[in-house]
């Protein structure tokens, strides 16, 4: 894991009241983490994710995640870096966790 993989894990998706897995092989992909229980991808981006060919392959993992029901969060290393706390929030807001 990443040190923002490792930073998310450790001090915030660990500690929620739902079953959160790192590493999660679904399908063809491995995704950063996966919480079944909402179908939901949550990746963290580092800078390669803003290359074109890797923008395109991430268009067609997202497509086939889709086609599961799975929906997913994606958030830049720089952003989670920033705004570490509203990107808590955010991922608490879809998997619908509001009052933790």
């Amino acid at each position: 894991m990443t040190p923002e993989e490792k930073h998310l894990w450790y001090d915030f998706l660990k500690l929620l009241p739902v079953t959160v897995n790192r590493q999660k092989v679904i399908g063809k992909y491995i995704v950063d983490f996966y919480c079944a229980e909402y179908k939901t991808v949550i990746e963290l981006d580092g800078a390669q994710h803003y290359e074109e060919e890797a923008q395109k392959a991430d268009g067609e993992r997202d497509a086939y995640l889709k086609q599961f029901g799975i929906k997913v969060l994606r958030y830049t290393n720089k952003e989670f870096n920033k705004n570490f706390k509203g990107v808590c929030e955010d991922i608490k807001m879809h998997l619908h966790l509001h009052e933790v």
